[in-house]
């Protein structure tokens, strides 16, 4: 088996309290108040004649007159009210932005069954030691591409890596760059085969080859849980050209065949 080398809103909306309602209710209760105490102001007066005591009557009858006109005061203090509920209206854009995520889960699929086509590859052997992995990695698939480049070949998908052994300090493989015609007078380290193929599991590795430690050790945890087994090969597909691409920006494909 291998030496492992990916990781793992609450939007909350203020609720406005209808609290513009309370004034105007309290603006009609003080409208009242003056109107009973003009009431009991003539009621002395009317003790000492009847003609006072009708003098007042017409008194109280405009007293409720001021009274709607304070209660129409509040009905344009009302109109704001609809304009401040409204401004909570713009706060319904953050649930917008918490689904750009959602497209990037589904982009990069952990642990995707899926069944490999075995296609026509020029393949150069090799051996690496840890520490220089990517190093020699990039000079097979530089030795690959001259080739190609030299006989007008185009590649006919993307570069692989076949890891056929590894230990502590190092591991073998096949550098693989598909293509749909044979190459001629191929050097003693290089031939003409087949990719892999068969069911697989597909994860997917985003950023340097020396972080694929992590990325590697989430798919151990992942077999483990679902006690899957894997064939002793894994096959990574690099998306993003190595020979081009900085390194830490490598997009990799990482195919898990399964027993």
């Amino acid at each position: 088996m291998f030496r492992f080398r990916r990781l793992a809103l609450a939007a909350l909306i203020p609720a406005a309290a209808l609290s513009f309602g309370l004034p105007e209710a309290l603006a009609q209760t003080p409208s009242p108040a003056p109107a009973a105490s003009a009431s009991p102001s003539p009621a002395p007066s009317a003790s000492p004649s009847p003609a006072a005591s009708a003098s007042p009557a017409p008194a109280a009858t405009p007293s409720p007159a001021p009274s709607p006109a304070a209660s129409a005061s509040p009905a344009p203090t009302a109109s704001p009210s609809p304009a401040a509920s409204a401004s909570p209206g713009p706060a319904t854009p953050p649930p917008a932005a918490a689904a750009t995520p959602a497209p990037v889960q589904t982009a990069d699929p952990f642990g995707l069954e899926t069944t490999l086509e075995s296609r026509k590859v020029v393949m150069v052997k090799g051996t690496a030691n840890w520490d220089s992995a990517f190093d020699t990695l990039v000079d097979a698939f530089k030795a690959l591409n001259t080739l190609l480049d030299k006989q007008g070949i185009k590649h006919a998908g993307n570069s692989m890596i076949v890891y056929t052994s590894t230990d502590d300090t190092g591991f073998t493989f096949l550098a693989e760059i598909p293509v749909d015609q044979d190459p001629k007078s191929l050097p003693k380290d290089m031939s003409i085969g087949k990719s892999p193929e068969g069911k697989a599991l597909k994860f997917v590795h985003r950023g340097s080859y020396d972080n694929m430690d992590n990325t590697y050790e989430a798919i151990t945890n992942h077999l483990d849980d679902k006690r899957l087994e894997a064939k002793d090969t894994f096959i990574e597909e690099y998306l993003t050209d190595p020979l081009k691409t900085a390194e830490d920006k490598l997009v990799i494909n990482v195919f898990v065949p399964l027993k």
